[in-house]
Order: C-alpha cells, then structure tokens, then sequence
C-alpha cells in the first residue's frame, strides 16, 4: 500500500494493538512526563515481553525512539502527528455515532476505537469538515429562526470553534475522544 501523504503510516501498517501503544505512550508522556515498558505493561494489562516486541516494531517503523540515558520512549515527530490523527478520527467518529447515528455512547466509544486507525488522512479531514459544516450551519441557522427543532444536528463537540482540521488534530490529548465538557 502507498502513504497517502508524507506524515501518515499506511493503514494496513498499523493494527489496532499497534495504535493503543502508541496512544498509551502519549498519554503517559502527557500524564507522566515519561514512558517506559513497563509503564506501559501496567497500563494496558500486558507483559512487559509483549510490550517490548510491539515497541521495537515500532521503533522500526520509526514512531517511537528512546531516550540514549534514560530508556524513557519518546514518540517521534512521525509517531506523535499519527497519534493526533487517530484521536480526530475517534474523537469525530465517536461524537458522529453518539449524535448523529444516535448509538448508546457506549457503542460509540467502542465503534471509533475499533475504526480511528483505519480512517485515511484525507477521509478524516473531509470527514471534519462535513461534521464542521452542518454543526456550524444548523448552530448559525437555529440563531437566526430558520431551522425547527426537529430539523437541527445537535452535537455536544464545537466544531465551530477550530479553523481547520489541522486545528482540531492539535486539540487532540490523552488517549482517547476530547469530552465534551473539555470544550470551551
């Protein structure tokens, strides 16, 4: 499979599990200030054997390096935009199955998981801006008495107050979809 831009990993190089140590590692670098195997053991539930294996596959991939003094694991600048495109994509998916779809909020949780890494670069930004689109239109709609109730995507995320998908992908912390009580 072809990269599809310069700053994204090819889908099918990425598996699920992959993306979870990823998101694992950037999120115990943001909580903790630093990573290492065996933090990431704990945190998902695993060996700390499994953990190395899967980390210096991606260190091949070269998503993740390690500190020379530390043994620390740092996500590289390739390692940490692929991590912020995965959190838009599970954060958009998520809100779109929650609010849009009308699914429990359990089974969009579940549902973006399972799809944030398999969403392309170009679907996720096409997917914000779609998403970005109808919030900001009904929101500006609703303002001015045109649009009935009934008529209206209501959606807890505010889109509308990033300029750009790139904007929004930078929002992206943790490990997970940004809470709509984080908004603001």
């Amino acid at each position: 499979m072809k990269k599809t831009d310069s700053n994204h990993i090819p889908e099918a190089e990425l598996s699920h599990s992959m993306v979870h140590y990823l998101l694992t590692i950037h999120k115990l670098k943001e909580g903790k200030g630093y990573a290492r195997v065996t933090d990431i053991a704990k945190d998902l539930g695993l060996t700390k054997g499994s953990v190395s294996t899967a980390v210096n596959n991606l260190k091949k991939r070269k998503l993740v390096t390690e500190e020379e003094d530390s043994k620390f694991l740092l996500l590289t600048d390739q390692g940490h935009d692929e991590v912020h495109r995965i959190l838009s994509s599970r954060t958009l998916l998520f809100y779109f199955l929650r609010d849009f779809v009308g699914v429990t909020e359990e089974i969009a949780e579940n549902d973006a998981c399972q799809m944030e890494h398999l969403m392309s670069p170009e679907t996720s930004q096409k997917f914000f801006e779609f998403m970005k689109d109808l919030a900001c239109t009904c929101e500006r709609l609703e303002g001015q008495g045109v649009i009935p109730d009934s008529f209206k995507f209501k959606t807890s995320l505010d889109l509308c107050q990033y300029q750009s998908a790139e904007d929004f992908m930078e929002s992206q912390e943790g490990d997970t979809h940004l809470p709509a009580e984080e908004q603001s």
